[in-house]
C-alpha cells in the first residue's frame, strides 16, 4: 500500500509530467487564463486519461497479447483516446455549455495531448499491474490539473501586475513555468 501512495505523490508532485517532461505545454499555455477553465480542462484530462488507460490496459493484456498483436498498441491506444475525447466533448456540449465554450479548441486537442498517450503507453512499458496502473493513471492527470490550476492563479495575478512589455504573455508564463519546475523538483527528497 505504501508503494502505491508513494507512486501517487511522486507523480503528482516530484515527477510531474508537465514540469519534468514538458508534456502538455499547449493546454498549459492555452487554457490557463482563468482558474475555472483550468479546473474544467483538468477534470476532462483526468477522465480521459483514467478511462483510456483502463480500457487500453485491458485491451492490451486481454486482446493484443493473446493474439500476439502487441505491435498494434499505438494505433489501438490512439483510437481509444480519440473515442474518449469525443465522449467528453459531447457530454460537455450538452451539460456544460459555458465550460465547453471556455475550453474552445483545446477540448478536441486533448486527443493529441501527448500526456494522454504517454500515460497509456507508460503503463505498458513500466509493466504495471492493475492497481499500479490505476494509481499512476490518476496521479499523472491530477498532477497535470494541479499545475494547470496553480499556473492559472498565477497568470490571473500577472494580468493585474505591471510587467515590462517584453515579458507580457507567453514569455512571463514560461518563466513562471520554469520557477514552478524548480519548486516542484525541490520536493524530490520528500517522496
Amino acid at each position: 500500500m505504501s508503494a502505491l501512495v508513494t507512486l501517487f505523490f511522486a507523480n503528482v508532485l516530484v515527477s510531474n509530467v508537465v514540469l519534468t517532461k514538458f508534456l502538455g505545454i499547449c493546454p498549459l499555455l492555452g487554457v490557463s487564463r482563468k482558474t475555472s477553465s483550468a479546473i474544467g480542462m483538468g477534470l476532462a484530462v483526468i477522465f480521459v486519461i483514467f478511462g483510456s488507460s483502463v480500457l487500453t490496459y485491458v485491451l492490451y493484456y486481454n486482446v493484443l497479447v493473446p493474439l500476439e498483436l502487441q505491435y498494434m498498441d499505438l494505433i489501438t491506444f490512439i483510437l481509444v483516446i480519440a473515442a474518449f475525447v469525443q465522449f467528453v466533448e459531447l457530454v460537455l456540449k450538452k451539460y456544460s455549455v459555458a465550460l465547453y465554450k471556455a475550453l474552445g479548441i483545446y477540448l478536441p486537442l486533448i486527443t493529441t495531448n501527448c500526456v494522454v498517450l504517454y500515460v497509456t503507453l507508460d503503463n505498458i512499458i513500466k509493466g504495471f499491474d492493475f492497481a499500479e496502473m490505476v494509481v499512476y493513471s490518476l496521479a499523472v492527470p491530477t498532477g497535470f490539473m494541479l499545475v494547470l490550476y496553480i499556473f492559472a492563479t498565477i497568470r490571473e495575478r500577472l494580468d493585474q501586475s505591471n510587467i515590462p512589455e517584453a515579458f507580457k504573455g507567453n514569455p512571463i508564463a514560461l518563466i513562471v513555468a520554469a520557477v514552478m519546475a524548480a519548486v516542484f523538483g525541490s520536493l524530490a527528497g520528500l517522496v
